[in-house]
């Protein structure tokens, strides 16, 4: 009879180089949020993949970045440097053809890790000439020489099964911590708040004001229909303008996406009230912060 394995893995890297994407694929669930916009996730998010005698813990991180000068981006570096102090072994996500500052950031600081890494060489599917990928594997075996190299494309599912084979032979033996269908430890209002952020990020684009938190401030049953109201907040009178669109047609808009991405979510009948509010200085004060969710687990 095989042993019981069980670990926790973070997914880690620059921002914007697929880690969301690579989680949600690897689950076969959307759970972490999406969009082109780099540091879409802020905070630490559980994926549990449970296969057989196996369970892999997943920790979708924020992307590890230079910037220090808010809170919020303080707060992001801390809750990725967390996961990697406290996992069995990490992914680390690079481009397949692109090398940055960043990445070199990431690999510097994995360098001091005592666990296992296996790098994803991510958006291979991309690549026509293989040889491109040379310089990249160099590099990565002269910083990370110990580490084993998978290359993958997270966005159309390329040799994640070898990803995961390559996962569980590195996890301990041990007790599963999660319940077998057990998919987060995340509540379902933080997946709501989340699902309408990324629909603002979506619509936004390169509009888009860095500093959008979304508080759900009403969860309501009635019937057959889940009432959820959610307060977008903004630091400018600007922001909120751009958010809500002309005639409001903007926030409608992200309004019925994120609703029906809720309904299949949670499998029922959805209600969504939006409003947007101005709350100046928010991203750079550790106590609003908190608030909103933003705080040390």
């Amino acid at each position: 009879m095989s042993s019981s394995r069980c670990g926790y893995v973070a997914i880690v890297g620059r921002p914007n180089v697929g880690k969301s994407t690579l989680l949600n694929h690897l689950l076969g669930f959307k759970l972490s949020i999406t969009s082109r916009k780099p540091q879409t996730t802020r905070h630490n998010v559980l994926g549990i993949l449970t296969e057989d005698e196996c369970q892999i813990v997943f920790v979708d991180t924020p992307g590890i970045h230079s910037g220090q000068e808010k809170a919020l981006n303080r707060y992001m570096n801390k809750a990725a440097g967390r996961a990697i102090a406290d996992v069995d072994l990490v992914v680390f996500v690079v481009d397949r053809d692109r090398w940055s500052e960043g990445d070199d950031l990431v690999a510097r600081r994995l360098a001091q890790v005592d666990v296992p890494v296996i790098v994803a060489l991510n958006k291979v599917d991309r690549l026509t000439d293989k040889a491109a990928l040379l310089p990249q594997m160099e590099q990565l075996a002269t910083l990370l020489p110990n580490a084993q190299i998978v290359p993958i494309s997270a966005l159309h599912g390329t040799n994640l099964e070898v990803l995961v084979e390559a996962i569980r032979e590195k996890i301990p033996e041990g007790m599963h911590f999660f319940p077998e269908d057990q998919i987060t430890d995340r509540s379902e209002r933080f997946l709501a708040a989340e699902i309408v952020r990324e629909k603002i990020t979506r619509q936004l684009g390169a509009e888009l004001p860095y500093e959008v938190a979304v508080e759900v401030e009403e969860w309501r049953r009635e019937g057959a229909v889940l009432h959820i109201s959610a307060l977008i907040l903004v630091e400018r009178e600007g922001q909120k303008k751009i958010i809500i669109g002309d005639k409001g047609e903007r926030l409608k808009k992200i309004g019925q996406q994120a609703r029906l991405d809720m309904e299949n979510l949670f499998d029922t009948r959805i209600m969504l009230n939006l409003w947007v509010k101005v709350r100046s200085g928010w991203s750079d004060d550790e106590r609003a912060l908190k608030s909103l969710g933003y705080h040390d687990n």
